[in-house]
């Protein structure tokens, strides 16, 4: 195979020779609009760009619609609900506070970006927005925005994200158990494994 490999910006610009549309360079914010505050609102989940010296992670964060809360044009609070406590992302973080967002809402194609740098914080009046069932996340992420911008909808037509071209049984691939039995090697049965998995979707999601 031929390494053709583009290693600096000119030779990329090269590549693609056809400077970006007008609309596509004003379209970027540096403060959240009111239609970046609806789509906000009706938003139930998003993935989470970090990185560190270690390397980056893409995480995905849901909940209910309008979950991320907008403090004001260039503030913005998502939760940090009960995970799997490898805390990649806030581990990164806490090294590097820059971090990208994608929001989506289910239907629509379009998408919307925001880049800015995160810090986690422990404030009981921030943490208290999200009580549920008597429980509040353990912290949450108060995202500074730098830039903002809808993102157009050409990923989400090609791919029919939210029809049914593409979507499989979920019996079609092994359970989460199987795969994980088979990447670790653990001594516990698949059975066992899954079962837990299911105990922590019913009890531990807040």
């Amino acid at each position: 195979m031929s390494e053709r490999v583009i290693a600096s910006v000119a030779a990329l610009r090269e590549c693609y020779s056809q400077p970006p549309h007008e609309r596509a360079r004003l379209k970027t914010l540096h403060a959240l609009d009111r239609h970046m505050r609806t789509f906000i609102a009706h938003s139930p989940f998003l993935c989470m760009g970090t990185s560190s010296e270690q390397g980056a992670d893409v995480t995905p964060r849901g909940d209910q619609p309008g979950f991320v809360h907008v403090l004001d044009e260039t503030t913005i609070l998502i939760p940090d609900w009960p995970g799997n406590n490898r805390l990649d992302s806030m581990t990164n973080i806490v090294s590097n506070p820059r971090v990208g967002l994608l929001l989506f809402i289910p239907g629509v194609n379009e998408t919307l970006r925001i880049n800015g740098v995160a810090e986690v914080t422990t404030d009981p009046d921030v943490l208290g927005r999200w009580e549920v069932n008597g429980k509040r996340p353990k912290s949450a992420l108060r995202v500074t925005v730098h830039e903002a911008f809808l993102h157009c909808a050409k990923a989400l037509i090609r791919s029919h994200l939210w029809g049914s071209d593409y979507r499989i049984d979920r019996k079609q691939l092994p359970s989460y158990g199987q795969m994980l039995k088979d990447q670790t090697g653990m001594p516990e049965t698949v059975q066992e494994i899954q079962s837990a998995i299911d105990r922590s979707y019913r009890e531990n999601l807040y």
